[in-house]
């Protein structure tokens, strides 16, 4: 049974109606123009007050996120308990949290991942008539459209046992972090403006003892991010920084509003980042891989099949899904690649099946011979979750791949061509490569985005085995 946590402060805060509220979010979201760059944040700061106060300066922060549309799966969202005392970080035991504009699904995986931690509870009651998570859910439902949310409540925790929440969920690209948060509360115009400048030094600083008490009613969550934000080594952006005074009250008594976003350094983004450290968990076990799927050659050489693979002879970080690609080797010279793109099966099956698969099933080869052997290369890459990119027309999905990074699968509704991150090394101008993986899917025309799907993914490789001729190791079948 889906157990919903309704709507508390709808036709309150913000409008009931469906469309009203469609209208107010569209509306505020164009008023904050283009404040995106060339990447999505990984983490924005935005005040929760009532809309007509506080969605002016919000809206900023999450018109940044345009970008991530399509590509963001999960937010993680935080913000203070107002209403229920909390001893660590409440989550709720729902499994939807609704709005006027719909139902947004809750990650339980995700709090099942976190509720071993001590500092972490399940209650209800505290997200029941909290309004400052729920207020930000129709932004991120005209913005993001489907994701997956992760609410969380912060009471008497220590910003590092917060921290350790936020990294426990931190994830790569498809994990969006919001911190809910207003500033000073109930100041003349002037206090408030000081209290506020001083909040969002501190904030942009990184500085963790800058932030005082009675400057934001969501300090906690802001230390707990800021503490993640400086291991992970974020640069803090401030979009908005304003008080209810500006926006729709009296200047006598305000409270304080502010939007920042936090954006990850540029790096060539592996599997370690985009499949929540798939690679570091593998890493261990490279070399046990690429022997299985080197193994399963001499085997079929030898039986005329397929070998089975008994997973319980490999470690755990092996029987996890997969997708991999084999790629086979002379030198320079390919003699063959296949792959899954979806995790269907087992790593090691995986890697043990497309390997046979890249030897003896790859259309542009003939089977693998056993003289072949001597000097084959063997190479295993796993893959990460793909995800949608969303793009207006070709040259606008030029300008959004990253080269030597990105692997890509395009598809409409029957033709697909997919490669690989590798062939960057060949391929290295991006309309180049677009356009033989267009070759190669035989698509002649301009991709739309109302017919043609794209998507991106990375790859981690495991390495490469060099094959000889004799196995020097002997009784190679073991490793299968």
């Amino acid at each position: 049974m889906t157990l919903a946590r309704p709507p508390s402060v709808a036709g309150f805060f913000y409008p009931g109606d469906a469309g009203q509220l469609s209208r107010a979010v569209d509306g505020y979201l164009a008023e904050a123009g283009e404040t995106g760059g060339a990447r999505p944040p990984k983490a924005i700061i935005v005040p929760h007050a009532g809309y007509v106060y506080s969605a002016p300066v919000a809206a900023p922060a999450f018109a940044a996120l345009r970008s991530a549309a399509g590509r963001t799966r999960r937010v993680v969202m935080m913000g203070p308990a107002h209403r229920i005392a909390v001893r660590g970080v409440a989550a709720p035991r729902s499994s939807v949290f609704r709005t006027p504009l719909g139902d947004v699904s809750i990650d339980r995986a995700a709090i099942e991942a976190i509720a071993t931690l001590s500092q972490v509870e399940l209650r209800d009651d505290a997200h029941r008539d909290e309004h400052c998570l729920e207020v930000q859910l129709p932004f991120l439902q005209r913005i993001l459209g489907d994701f997956a949310l992760v609410p969380l409540l912060a009471g008497g925790a220590a910003p590092g046992e917060i921290a350790e929440v936020l990294e426990r969920l931190w994830g790569g690209p498809e994990t969006l972090i919001v911190i809910s948060s207003d500033l000073s509360h109930y100041h003349d115009y002037a206090t408030a403006q000081r209290m506020d400048r001083r909040a969002a030094e501190a904030i942009e600083s990184l500085d963790l003892g800058g932030l005082a008490e009675g400057q934001a009613c969501g300090r906690l969550p802001i230390l707990g991010l800021l503490t993640a934000a400086r291991a992970h080594g974020l640069a803090v952006e401030r979009l908005d920084l304003r008080n209810s005074g500006d926006t729709a009250g009296p200047r006598d008594r305000v409270v304080g509003y502010g939007a920042w976003k936090l954006t990850e350094p540029f790096r060539r983004e592996t599997v370690e980042d985009e499949n929540a450290g798939a690679g570091h968990s593998v890493r261990p076990h490279a070399k046990r891989l690429l022997r299985a799927a080197a193994a399963s050659l001499r085997y079929a050489l030898r039986r005329g099949s397929a070998p089975e693979v008994d997973l319980a002879r490999f470690p755990l970080a092996l029987r996890e899904k997969a997708a991999t690609f084999v790629t086979l080797r002379h030198g320079e010279r390919l003699r063959g690649c296949i792959g899954t793109v979806e995790p269907i099966r087992a790593l090691a099956a995986d890697a043990v099946t497309n390997a046979f698969g890249s030897a003896f099933r790859d259309p542009r080869f003939d089977a693998l011979a056993s003289h072949e052997l001597r000097g084959l290369g063997v190479s295993v890459s796993i893959l990460s979750p793909r995800r949608p990119l969303a793009f207006e027309d070709e040259r606008d999905l030029l300008d959004r791949l990253r080269p030597g990074s990105d692997g890509l699968l395009i598809q409409n509704e029957t033709q697909r061509a997919v490669f690989l991150p590798q062939v960057w090394k060949s391929l290295p101008a991006p309309d180049n490569f677009l356009s033989q993986l267009k070759d190669k899917a035989g698509i002649h025309w301009p991709l739309r985005p109302e017919a043609d799907r794209v998507e991106t993914f990375t790859a981690w490789s495991a390495g490469t085995v060099l094959m000889y001729a004799a196995d020097p190791a002997g009784g190679i079948h073991r490793y299968i």
